[in-house]
């Protein structure tokens, strides 16, 4: 039950943070193009491979921390930290046709999905 609350917490801190930056972004770039979320998906991805390959594999935290920043924070401030994440392990290990579907399946798939719902809305 602990970690729940832990995750929720740092979800709840990394909407948050999710909401300031892509909103900071916008005072500096124009609305045509999706810079503040852009923004959010690169810093979260930086974030999240700093906690794992320096804070988590050098043990310098608890799983209680590492599941707080990871799953509570990141995935607060952005789901696209952990597609990078997944896809560069399965790079790492050599597994290079599932990275490849993992990619063409999480954007095309996802986007479908966009329109799929956009289709059943605009017929309801």
């Amino acid at each position: 039950m602990l970690n729940y609350l832990i995750v929720s917490l740092g979800a709840a801190i990394g909407g948050a943070a999710r909401y300031w930056l892509s909103n900071a972004v916008y005072k500096f770039f124009p609305a045509s193009f999706p810079y503040g979320t852009f923004a959010v998906n690169l810093t979260g991805s930086f974030i999240l491979g700093l906690i794992i390959f320096f804070l988590d594999e050098k043990e310098l935290i608890s799983n209680q921390i590492k599941i707080f920043l990871t799953i509570g924070f990141c995935g607060g401030f952005t789901t696209f930290s952990t597609f990078s994440l997944e896809t560069f392990n399965l790079i790492r290990d050599s597994q290079y046709f599932l990275a490849a579907i993992n990619i063409i399946l999480s954007v095309v798939v996802c986007i479908a999905g966009i329109f799929l719902a956009y289709i059943i809305s605009k017929i309801i």
